[in-house]
């Protein structure tokens, strides 16, 4: 059983959406995907093609929602689980339309605790890198940094995913369901 909100970090294919799939796939046959990915060249929209492939015959509805996930999150219903993914898409999209951020996140957390339906938030774990050598860059991490940190206090619980295994860091990890892990 899921908690209202569970944050599932990590590194860049580290697992975690993998991770995150298989606790929303356990959690309810009515799954909803939140895809904040924009196609930016070829080999993005050639990933996120395949992904909606995947999703369209596992029984995932899909909203695609690069900026404004709020309103598929408040729409919800309690029958639903949804996975966001991920917190780090929709954040660097925030920044490259030059959005406030703040105002952005507060909207996210305020849409995540009305949300009726439980949601697992995957998002990238940027702080065990090296401190970037541009501003932008910068500003990102510490943005990545602070929306993690505001995700997790939120959350009921939160796993960390390396090589594909979670570790918990807050709460207690559900069982995971046969073929999550590979």
């Amino acid at each position: 059983m899921l908690p209202p909100l569970a944050l599932v970090l990590g590194g860049a294919a580290s697992g975690k959406s993998a991770y995150a799939e298989g606790l929303v796939r356990a959690a309810s046959p009515a799954r909803m995907y939140l895809a904040t990915a924009e196609a930016y060249d070829d080999e993005m929209r050639a990933k996120i093609a395949r992904h909606r492939d995947m999703r369209a015959n596992d029984g995932w509805m899909t909203i695609e929602a690069p900026l404004d996930v709020a309103q598929a999150l408040i729409a919800a219903t309690p029958d639903q689980a949804i996975l966001l993914d991920c917190a780090t898409l929709w954040l660097s999209n925030h920044l490259l339309a030059e959005s406030d951020v703040d105002a952005a996140t507060t909207a996210l957390i305020e849409a995540l605790a009305a949300c009726a339906a439980p949601v697992v938030v995957v998002s990238n774990e940027v702080g065990l890198s090296v401190v970037p050598d541009n501003a932008l860059a910068r500003r990102f991490q510490q943005a990545q940094g602070a929306l993690n940190q505001r995700l997790a206090a939120e959350a009921g619980l939160v796993a960390l995913v390396t090589a594909g295994l979670p570790l918990a860091l807050k709460g207690t990890l559900p069982c995971a369901p046969k073929g999550t892990l590979s």
